[in-house]
């Protein structure tokens, strides 16, 4: 007989989103209300209404990021525009970059990507405790994909929010590598971190919530073992990652338009210059489009590469 699909806890609710977006998680309880990060800046408007239906007329009283990608920070300006009152903690290894608002240092223009600017409160400390919805939350450092990323874990249900740290079928890409620092030996001490928690069930930064934790972490350790061992598979994962996002935000566009937003997009530039310099930069990107076109993440109809 099939096992029963992992169900909730009463008190929180996942909101699966499309890739664009990271996936929400809604907490309502004794603690009050809460959103565990917002999507994408083109989805808030999506996002303020996704949130008021689950909260049945009470205020969003807090907004937690897991990190501070585009992804899932994206809608904090339009949540805190809809609830005024809200308070908004992140990690806090980029809390001075988001009080004086620096675009590059946060990654959103050298990733041709866009967030509005929002305020924050707080910052979430690893080793802490964060009360949400009915229970107490601990906070634990979660460094690989991005440096200053946390995951979140409740002890007696045995739940993970795990972000982009730990997905069913992988994690994020580790952009600490493409810049020139080494994180890959973080991406494994963090899947050690996670396998020591012993989830039962594991809310993903994308994709369906699972409670098959040892499988994914098996296919996550594989996979990083492959990153190491050819660094420059990981890069092309990255600038194809990267452009599929840009492409689910577009839908549709040309490969003379995707070859000037490479050329002034400064990690595209980047990745060529590191990794595939034996191409000319043009050549380079439309390669990255066929890429997407052979894996079925996009067609192409003539010059126009058009979202699958």
């Amino acid at each position: 007989m099939a096992s029963a699909p992992p169900t909730l806890p009463p008190d929180m609710a996942l909101f699966e989103r499309g890739w664009l977006s990271a996936n929400s998680i809604i907490f309502q309880g004794r603690h009050g209300t809460a959103i565990v990060d917002t999507g994408y800046h083109s989805h808030g408007a999506q996002t303020v209404e996704l949130v008021r239906a689950a909260l049945g007329g009470r205020p969003l009283e807090r907004i937690l990021n897991t990190h501070l990608h585009s992804d899932h920070c994206g809608g904090n300006a339009a949540l805190q525009s809809a609830w005024p009152e809200v308070q908004t903690v992140i990690p806090p290894g980029l809390a001075a970059h988001v009080r004086d608002w620096d675009p590059y240092a946060l990654s959103y223009t050298p990733t041709g990507q866009e967030c509005p600017r929002f305020q924050i409160d707080g910052v979430l400390e690893p080793g802490s405790e964060i009360p949400l919805g009915d229970r107490l939350w601990q906070v634990h450092a979660a460094p690989g994909h991005d440096p200053h990323a946390v995951v979140l874990f409740e002890p007696q249900e045995r739940i993970l929010i795990s972000a982009d740290a730990l997905w069913a079928n992988g994690f994020g890409v580790v952009f600490p590598e493409l810049e020139g620092e080494s994180a890959f030996a973080e991406v494994g001490a963090t899947f050690d971190v996670i396998e020591s928690l012993q989830p039962r069930l594991v809310l993903p930064g994308h994709g369906p919530m699972f409670s098959d934790v040892a499988r994914a972490l098996d296919v996550a350790r594989r996979r990083l073992e492959g990153f190491m061992q050819d660094p420059r598979k990981h890069a092309l994962y990255a600038a194809k990652v990267l452009l599929k996002y840009k492409l689910l935000e577009w839908q549709q566009t040309t490969l003379t338009f995707i070859c000037a937003w490479g050329e002034g997009t400064p990690y595209f530039c980047m990745l060529h210059e590191n990794y595939f310099a034996d191409q000319s930069r043009r050549a380079w990107l439309e390669s990255l489009a066929d890429e997407l076109v052979r894996s079925g993440a996009a067609r192409r109809e003539g010059d126009v590469l058009i979202n699958a």
